[in-house]
């Protein structure tokens, strides 16, 4: 059975199949998670069996909640379920909304729910194969400079979170 997601069809938020969701570039919830050592920021290398963007470079763990999931449960399940990660507190940074091409003729219009972790670089990470290839602690200006270099090796949304939405994400909490 697909996974339904929460998506806005004619104006009205609707149970929606992910894959029909990003097909039909509707407007749909999502979560996005950055676990961070100090200026290191966990990144994800997506499975190649990965329906879109197999191969590139993302945050930490980005999903899409279930019908009636709670954005902070979704953000802590797809933590466990793709990198193995428990115990984690994430808070909630912002909410954005990018529309972007993630090839195959599919879309992400994606209004997300941002939450940062804060690690030890100890971290126990077990990442899920069918989910994640490899997983790297990177410094953010490192992973900035990579970015601009080697643009085709990163997801569409982690440039556009870099590029347009980075205060957001990295600046401390006041």
């Amino acid at each position: 059975m697909e996974t339904l997601i929460p998506a806005w069809v004619d104006g009205v938020l609707t149970p929606t199949g992910k894959l029909a969701a990003h097909q039909l570039g509707y407007r749909h919830k999502a979560v996005s998670v950055f676990v961070m050592s100090g200026t290191r920021t966990l990144i994800q290398q997506r499975a190649l069996s990965k329906y879109h963007t197999p191969g590139l470079w993302a945050n930490t763990c980005c999903t899409h909640p279930h019908w009636d999931e709670d954005p902070l449960v979704c953000a802590n399940r797809r933590l466990e379920q793709e990198l193995g990660i428990y115990g984690l507190t994430p808070q909630h940074r912002d909410q954005i909304e990018y529309r972007a091409d993630v090839g195959n003729d599919l879309i992400e219009h994606e209004v997300v729910d941002l939450y940062t972790a804060q690690a030890d670089q100890s971290l126990c990470v077990t990442p899920n194969p069918d989910e994640v290839m490899a997983f790297e602690w990177i410094e953010l200006e490192q992973l900035k400079v990579k970015v601009a270099e080697q643009p085709e090796m990163f997801t569409p949304w982690l440039k556009i979170y870099l590029a347009e939405h980075s205060d957001r994400i990295f600046t401390a909490s006041v």
